[in-house]
């Protein structure tokens, strides 16, 4: 009996315990998300083309710190953001920003902690973690999105602006909310566009200044169907690899070109191999700032319109990094002895027009017809008020 008694009064106690335990976890906003633990796996280049992310520290330390802090917070709803980029690159910069105005504009009831280079996973993943709200902000480029809708397929045609500002005023329309919109049934919520500037193209051959230059260039492209063909019409020899393994190739003259944004060209030191920088703007890289749609829905009303202000003045702070960051790495490619040479789109565009006649059209993994001819619609508005 007395063995029973002792028995009885440890489960009464082990009871109190968990009820106490449950009570203080009850005493926690429902609506916090806790910070998840970092992966150390690198972001997939082919993806994400994010190679900045395998050069680059982690985020410091302090940085850290204030996310595993993030308990003691005042705010009512704690969340987590990422970046497959580090810290210093344009998208870290823009989410950092999200993160500030998020704090200011809320009066500090949304605190947003930051993980960058990775940390939480390649682009996919992080979208991943989205739909289940595991991972609440996040900035993703345009390529993974590719396998959760084909809305913004348009931004792989070749050439199709003629710079950032008509790409930009295109994301900034009516057809770019749209695209912005696209994802909401996949769990996702796309707030505004962010970006990557321009890809253009080193080798080191010889300066790219019309078409025919294309000819018989090795290239190294990501393994997208549309970029590949509009090379290929070019009469270039277009040739997918690993981005770890993009440096050693150009160095050892297994092929002869690739093709980024400057800051990627600038981080990963190609100007020690390659000689010729033509700035062909073929391709622009949009990046939507993102959200857990189920978080967002979450939110009282008030706090969803400090998401969406916050949201588009992050965006456009993001993007005026983006201007500095290449005009710097201009001037640092320069300085360490590329050829810079400037090209017209027009010439390039009419070259491969044979990827617009073989991918817009219907069916999956081509571009609409109504999103193509209304953003020729929205391209010919800007061209003409200039």
């Amino acid at each position: 009996m007395k063995t029973k008694r002792i028995v009885t009064l440890l489960s009464a106690l082990l009871a109190l315990v968990m009820l106490f335990g449950a009570t203080a976890c009850n005493n926690k906003p429902a609506e916090t998300t806790a910070a998840p633990a970092a992966v150390t796996d690198a972001p997939e280049a082919e993806e994400t083309e994010a190679p900045e992310a395998e050069e680059t520290e982690a985020p410091e330390a302090e940085e850290t710190e204030a996310a595993e802090a993030s308990g003691d917070s005042e705010a009512e709803y704690v969340i987590t953001g990422a970046s497959a980029n580090p810290e210093t690159h344009p998208y870290g910069q823009g989410l950092l920003k999200f993160a500030e105005l998020l704090d200011e504009k809320s009066g500090g009831r949304i605190q947003m902690n930051s993980f960058h280079a990775g940390q939480l996973g390649s682009e996919r993943d992080l979208v991943e973690s989205m739909q289940l709200n595991q991972v609440q902000v996040a900035v993703i480029t345009s390529a993974p999105l590719a396998g959760f809708t084909d809305a913004y397929l348009i931004f792989d045609l070749p050439f199709l602006f003629a710079s950032v500002d008509e790409a930009r005023y295109l994301c900034d329309s009516e057809i770019g909310q749209e695209m912005l919109g696209s994802l909401e049934d996949k769990g996702v919520k796309a707030l505004a566009f962010m970006e990557n500037g321009m890809r253009n193209i080193t080798n080191s051959k010889l300066p790219i200044e019309n078409p025919d230059d294309m000819k018989g260039i090795k290239i190294r492209t990501m393994e997208n169907p549309m970029h590949m063909e509009a090379f290929s019409a070019l009469g270039a020899d277009p040739t997918p690899m690993a981005f770890g393994e993009l440096f050693t190739g150009l160095q050892q003259k297994a092929i002869d070109a690739q093709e980024n944004p400057l800051v990627v060209i600038h981080a990963n030191n190609f100007f020690e191999v390659q000689e010729y920088l033509s700035m062909t703007g073929h391709l622009y890289s949009p990046a939507p700032l993102m959200m857990s749609k189920e978080f967002y829905d979450s939110l009282p009303e008030d706090l969803q319109a400090v998401v969406d202000e916050a949201a588009i003045e992050a965006a456009a702070y993001q993007r005026g990094v983006c201007d500095e960051q290449e005009a710097e790495m201009l001037k640092l490619l320069e300085e360490s002895g590329m050829k810079v040479n400037f090209t017209d789109a027009a010439p390039f565009r009419e070259a491969t027009m044979q990827v617009y006649d073989k991918y817009v059209g219907d069916g999956e993994g081509k571009v609409s017809p109504a999103i193509y001819d209304e953003a020729q619609t929205v391209l010919q508005e800007y061209r003409d008020n200039q």
